[in-house]
């Protein structure tokens, strides 16, 4: 059962008990003015109207239902009350008046219909059943507002966006560059389109479509995308939001989805993030009534309940593939896998070009140079690039976005905004040119290392400085010889503190952390080390806590201790080859650190003329 928190409770009843109190004191006031309690020297009671009419006093008498009004012969008027169940007369006779004297008086009986008499007359009886009314009213508004949604909760949470209800319509036309992706989604949009023409040859679509990739790579906006080309109900659901503390929540949000969707069909039912509910079973968290499982039993079951005429197509994201359970990755539910790739520099320019349709540039800007500056970069990354650089407009009062806002955009999103307060001081200014220079020009000397693009000695984000470096062309593979040229690059700043000044600072932790990682992966997973040889000491997406991978590792310490060796080693070369690197082109370094001291930034074409002076050629074979 679902309880209620008792302080809410407890709050409802004073808020509702206080509003009774005060309709209660108006309907109390109200139920007073029209019985007209009040007494004044006007009103006399009909003993006194007998003897007065015994007494010869009276004039006429007007009685209407239970008032009677009286004049006398000397022109004064007053009033009196009587029952309503008795006659005037009889109610005069039972009281003793003179029957000849009565006649003698011009009395007249009047029945009073008006809406006000009659509200007064059955105020006593609706008075209670109205306030019943309301304490039932304000009781089951407080239960609705702080528990009533507890009759709600098995209820589907689900978004629809229907095709024509969207506030904006989404298409391939919206996504850029993920060919592949849209080629397997197009066949899903022609089975929407026309399920006849697949039934008819006996082919069935598959039901379930996983769309997988890293962060950002528009795998939402593919599944909205199919739904806007079909034209058909898009069901949008987090996998977090079928969990809930209350036990059977989610396996009944399952049902009830479902059968929305069966209801609207063709349909398309997306749950993002379905790692949150799909990872593997039975593990030994939560025990076999965990709600977590028990919500992905009831999604299995549900995709099993399909019918062959249904068009309900299931689809669901996520970036982490290896932690979901088998059975949801096995024929007949989620069978279909679509892989988002991030966009090559191809496809970072045509994403750009969307992104940029919505906003003034200024002539000189080339979206191919941002394209080229960007690789790895994710749709959202390049979103946000645009985004920014129409902020640092604005915030300039310019109207057009220039290609100097764009570059400084795309460092903003790599490394976050200039550190304005972080002043360095002249050491500190000293070491970081020194440190970055060292970066700089070992990239510079070795063959297989990235071209530099740009260096600069200004804070941003947690780095006091940075080397930009680009490559010359998209790479999907990477050699030995590039990895280790690598981890010579990220020990140049290390070696160049320790060669210079004799002394370490803490700005090459990060450093040390990346080339550590590379040496320890190019041992453990590439099989790049001769001693170790070609084996998979980890797997490749390295030691999960939970799924298949569940041991911390699956080598002996004689061999971990190997592996540690085998690091060692390839780090002290990569050591080596930077000191002998720096010491024989010390004179390069000391004009690249000086003139970083005094411009702060160098760019490709400022840095490249600089080492063209001391004879190292920019051009690699």
């Amino acid at each position: 059962m679902v309880k209620v928190k008792k302080t809410s409770i407890t709050a409802i009843i004073i808020k509702n008990t206080i509003g009774i109190i005060i309709f209660f004191g108006i309907i109390f006031l109200l139920s007073g003015y029209f019985q007209e309690d009040k007494k004044d020297d006007k009103n006399i009671n009909l003993t006194e109207l007998v003897n007065d009419i015994n007494a010869e006093k009276i004039t006429s008498i007007k009685n209407t239902n239970e008032k009677i009004d009286i004049v006398y012969k000397d022109g004064t008027e007053k009033t009196s009350k009587k029952e309503t169940q008795s006659s005037l007369t009889e109610t005069l006779s039972n009281l003793g008046v003179d029957k000849v004297k009565l006649a003698l008086t011009s009395v007249e009986i009047k029945e009073d219909k008006s809406v006000g008499n009659i509200f007064v007359n059955i105020l006593p009886f609706l008075f209670p059943l109205l306030l019943l009314i309301v304490v039932i009213w304000f009781f089951s508004r407080g239960i609705k507002g702080a528990g009533g949604q507890a009759f709600s909760f098995g209820s589907s949470r689900a978004k629809l966006m229907g095709s024509d209800g969207q506030k904006q319509k989404i298409t391939f036309a919206d996504v850029a560059g993920v060919k592949e992706a849209k080629n397997e989604l197009e066949e899903v949009v022609d089975f929407l389109k026309n399920p006849k023409k697949f039934a008819n040859i006996g082919a069935r679509i598959p039901r379930g479509i996983l769309l997988m990739g890293a962060p950002g790579t528009g795998k939402t906006l593919l599944a909205r995308a199919v739904a806007g080309e079909a034209g058909v109900s898009f069901f949008s659901i987090s996998g977090s939001e079928f969990v809930e503390l209350f036990v059977g929540v989610g396996a009944s949000r399952v049902r009830d989805m479902f059968k929305v969707a069966r209801a609207s069909q063709p349909s398309i039912i997306f749950i993002d993030e379905i790692d949150a509910v799909g990872r593997v079973r039975g593990v030994g968290m939560g025990g076999g009534n965990d709600e977590r499982e028990q919500t992905l039993n009831q999604i299995l079951v549900e995709m099993d309940g399909f019918e062959p005429s249904d068009s309900v197509i299931i689809m669901a994201a996520t970036n982490r593939p290896d932690v979901l359970d088998p059975a949801l990755l096995r024929p007949g539910r989620f069978d279909r896998r679509v892989n988002v790739e991030l966009p090559d520099r191809k496809d970072r320019l045509e994403i750009l070009k969307i992104h940029a349709k919505n906003k003034p540039l200024e002539k000189d800007v080339r979206l191919e140079t941002v394209s080229e500056r960007t690789p790895g970069f994710s749709g959202a990354d390049l979103h946000s690039i645009m985004n920014e650089a129409a902020i640092l407009a604005a915030r300039e009062n310019k109207k057009q976005i220039s290609q100097h806002d764009l570059i400084r955009s795309i460092e903003k999103v790599m490394l976050g905004p200039i550190r304005q307060t972080h002043a360095l001081s002249k050491k500190e200014k000293e070491v970081t040119a020194y440190h970055e220079g060292g970066h700089a020009l070992v990239a510079s000397i070795l063959q297989y290392a990235d071209p530099v693009h740009k260096v600069s000695i200004i804070s941003r984000g947690r780095a006091a400085g940075y080397t930009l470096k680009l490559p010359n062309e998209e790479k999907k593979m990477q050699s030995k010889l590039e990895f280790l040229d690598d981890i010579a690059v990220s020990l140049g700043g290390y070696v160049v503190e320790k060669t210079i000044f004799g002394d370490l600072t803490t700005g090459s932790s990060n450093d040390l952390q990346v080339a550590s990682a590379l040496a320890r992966d190019m041992v453990t997973k590439y099989g790049m080390s001769d001693a170790v040889g070609p084996i998979a000491l980890e797997p490749a997406g390295g030691r999960a806590m939970f799924g298949n991978n569940v041991e911390s590792k699956n080598y002996s310490e004689k061999t971990n201790e190997f592996i540690d060796n085998e690091v060692s080693k390839i780090m002290n070369e990569a050591y080596e080859r930077v000191i002998d690197i720096i010491n024989t082109n010390r004179e390069c370094l000391d004009a690249i650190s000086k003139t970083l001291v005094e411009k702060e930034t160098l760019e490709q074409g400022e840095y490249e003329d600089i080492i063209r002076g001391f004879g190292i050629k920019v051009e690699k074979e």
